[in-house]
């Protein structure tokens, strides 16, 4: 077998194994996804930063005896620093370089990863889809016509096309969950404060974003969060320690779980036919594990919820262009696209007080949630409205691109405060994807799972949420559905190795 074959064949606990072995080295794992890597990118646009001679440089440093020793991985181009590697995050504005690892970086070296490339992303993570004018779209491995969804595309596309067997990921409204959903992965979305996001910063959009990975298989994404969770001296929170390890949690068939299903929109708007038969399948799946499903309503999440959540994300964009001010020396408003830009001008029209406000009926909401859902150990439901899309069909066209040139160019952001005009502002951006921000807002763990292909042959995953701090039950759960389904050894059909 061949290295590269290697890549495509085993996961990251595979591949590790195989060094630890000596059946391959380091250096030629690492090798060989440069070299897949290298062909392969042209097409799907999923790199921003190039490090292959430090890659190099760690596969033949690298502690032979780490769990992961000379893995190849890659480093999602937002919210993560890596000492000397520039950061975008997805936009033209000046780039950041830092002289300083984040504790997250630090874990994944300790494990043995190798990471040989940072991975695109939409300009601060705002899209969910990977298109950005820095870097362009970022195309799904099952379809290159078709969106690996954001905005951690670049590390769902560098995964699909078996270069690396699991990426570093984030979510701050479905940014791990939905590239899972369009690519075939899993992904699991972390409970609040499970992996700290120091030294780069405390907490991100008021702790709605976490970090975690995509990975081909459930036992990498166990093992990744037992290698990188826990505790670190400059973050505010930590989750519940779990009772074992994530790895052995879903390395066993769990006892008879009482799941539940929310088919509902919390926008109200359409919800695809191939969406529904995804969830049908995950539903059909978890009955043949033996498990209960029963038909539930999620009170409180309604388009007052999602409206709040989004008034409060352009906030956090609104101070991010402020500090990036202080940070550039300069105004970078017009390096940013214009819908970054309309984005983080109606935050500047929310006052303190409005947003306060939206967070606390945000936290009322999720205790709510939390409550009433506390008798279940998972809730199936969506992540995404419809199949992947094609690729450009979330850029805004004819009328809404006047429209938005409009709020631009003539500064009539103030009319985003009439909830006529963010409403249809709210369903343009979420008509893809209606869920995920709900565990954003939560801090609820869920996870993306690969249950369902389409006609046409494109990945459809939904997602199981369950109780904060309980990652062991959803991974013993999809370590399930896993084995019954067969996932596992599902490829996109995209420069197939031999």
């Amino acid at each position: 077998m061949t290295a590269e074959q290697v890549l495509w064949e085993y996961d990251a606990v595979g591949q590790a194994d195989l060094v630890r072995k000596g059946e391959i080295s380091p250096s030629e794992l690492v090798e060989a996804a440069i070299a897949r890597l290298e062909r392969v990118n042209p097409q799907i646009n999923c790199v921003a930063e190039k490090t292959y001679e430090q890659a190099r440089a760690a596969a033949k440093s690298v502690d032979r005896g780490a769990p992961l020793a000379g893995v190849p991985f890659a480093i999602k181009d937002l919210g993560i620093a890596q000492k000397g590697i520039a950061t975008h995050s997805g936009s033209r504005a000046p780039v950041f370089v830092p002289d300083f690892d984040s504790v997250l970086t630090e874990r994944y070296r300790a494990a043995g990863l190798i990471p040989i490339a940072t991975t695109t992303s939409p300009e601060y993570g705002l899209r969910l889809m990977t298109e950005s004018a820095a870097f362009g779209i970022t195309r799904n491995p099952w379809n290159t016509g078709h969106t690996t969804g954001g905005s951690s595309g670049g590390s769902s596309s560098i995964v699909a096309a078996g270069v690396v067997a699991a990426a570093h990921a984030s979510d701050g409204g479905g940014s791990i969950r939905v590239p899972s959903a369009c690519t075939g992965l899993v992904g699991m979305k972390t409970s609040r404060g499970r992996v700290p996001l120091s030294p780069l910063v405390t907490e991100s959009w008021y702790g709605f974003v976490v970090d975690h990975a995509v990975s081909r298989t459930v036992r990498d994404s166990a093992t990744l969060l037992d290698l990188t969770h826990g505790p670190d001296p400059l973050a505010p929170y930590a989750a519940r320690p779990p009772k074992g390890t994530f790895a052995a949690a879903a390395a066993r068939d769990p006892v008879r779980l009482q799941l539940a299903v929310y088919r509902g929109s919390p926008l109200g708007l359409e919800i695809s036919k191939e969406t529904l038969a995804a969830l049908d399948a995950a539903e059909a799946l978890a009955r043949e594990g033996g498990h209960s499903v029963e038909e539930v309503d999620l009170p409180g999440v309604d388009r007052a919820f999602m409206t709040d959540f989004a008034g409060s994300v352009c906030s956090s964009i609104a101070g991010l262009l402020r500090m990036e001010r202080v940070r550039v020396g300069r105004d970078i408003s017009g390096d940013v696209e214009r819908a970054s830009r309309v984005l983080a001008r109606y935050g500047e029209l929310l006052s303190a007080g409005e947003t306060y406000a939206a967070l606390e009926r945000l936290h009322a909401a999720s205790r709510r949630i939390i409550t009433d859902t506390a008798r279940f150990d998972a809730v199936l439901m969506p992540v995404i409205a419809h199949p992947p899309l094609a690729v450009g069909s979330m850029d805004p066209k004819g009328a809404d691109e006047f429209i938005e040139n409009m709020l631009d160019k003539l500064r009539l952001t103030w009319l985003l405060r009439f909830p006529q005009f963010f409403g249809q502002l709210l369903d343009k951006s979420l008509w893809f994807t209606h869920w995920p921000a709900i565990q954003n807002v939560t801090g609820q763990p869920s996870i993306a799972l690969p249950v369902h292909v389409t006609s046409a042959g494109l990945p459809l995953g939904i997602q199981a949420a369950g109780r904060p701090g309980d990652e062991e039950t959803l991974y013993s759960l999809a370590g399930q559905l896993e084995k019954i389904s067969g996932w596992d050894k599902r490829r996109a059909p995209f420069h197939v190795p031999g």
